[in-house]
């Protein structure tokens, strides 16, 4: 089973020497790296969030295998959905499916496999470039690709549970794909983002929740977020680093509507 970008020509360039051209302008190299448990990088248009995403990814060691997870942003499909088995490809090449991992967690509630969620969702497909690029174009890179719809708190629990049991043996890491508020001011923006990951630096998972819920923030991926911090927590991590924010604004210098992006990792 081949799942063929829905977004390349798009989201970022679908030649592979201009994708190329644009990750090297993006990402970093020579550089102290850190063996983080997991990341969270923007999914907009490279124009807009690239920066923020390659500045995040150069900072990390890319391991061979990385459980990629986004919000739906189309409803198809079930609300938690694994990509089960096959391969993914991007203008660079292909990246298989980490098919031992996904038979793992689709055992478990509250994980499906489905393909249908994954057809045209464009939050995962835009990392697997980065990740490509980032661990100079390793062989053996494989992906776990899950997006979710809206679930409870609870349900994140459980989700993070099984995700950090299936991890617990594994050099893995977790990209969390999302980008902050969406179509704010700047202002505004700064405000209410800075709730959100005020909460991320503090390893906090429920108050995350909590305040995207609570102040209205258009955190797409906050359900993710949540879960791979669950997760991260139980893996052991003990710290989060902000590497970067921007918005929409500081590239099209229109600071009326925005749409936020951070860069964080934890480890």
């Amino acid at each position: 089973m081949v799942r063929y970008p829905a977004v390349a020509g798009q989201f970022y360039p679908g030649s592979s020497k201009e994708l190329k051209l644009y990750l090297e302008s993006f990402c970093r190299k020579n550089i102290p790296k850190i063996n983080a448990k997991a990341v969270i990088v923007p999914h907009a248009g490279y124009i807009y969030s690239g920066k923020v995403a390659g500045e995040t990814y150069s900072r990390v060691e890319i391991p061979a295998t990385n459980v990629i997870m986004g919000p739906n942003h189309t409803g198809l499909g079930k609300p938690v959905s694994v990509y089960p088995y096959g391969m993914w490809i991007t203008p660079i090449g292909e990246v298989p499916i980490n098919e031992r991992l996904t038979s793992q967690l689709v055992k478990n509630y509250p994980f499906e496999a489905d393909t249908t969620a994954h057809i045209y969702e464009h939050s995962l497909e835009v990392q697997v470039p980065f990740l490509q690029h980032c661990s100079n174009y390793r062989k053996d890179l494989s992906i776990v690709p899950i997006v979710y719809q809206y679930i409870s708190y609870s349900d994140c629990v459980a989700a993070g549970e099984v995700l950090a049991e299936t991890l617990k043996e594994e050099e893995a890491l977790i990209v969390i794909s999302t980008d902050f508020s969406h179509y704010v001011s700047q202002s505004e923006a700064k405000k209410y983002d800075s709730f959100a990951i005020d909460a991320i630096l503090n390893l906090n998972p429920e108050e995350l929740y909590r305040r995207v819920l609570n102040y209205n923030i258009s955190m797409c991926g906050v359900i993710p977020a949540t879960v791979g911090l669950i997760a991260s927590k139980l893996l052991g991590a003990e710290n989060a680093e902000l590497v970067m924010y921007r918005t929409s604004g500081d590239v099209t210098g229109d600071y009326s509507q925005v749409v936020g992006y951070a860069g964080i990792i934890i480890y």
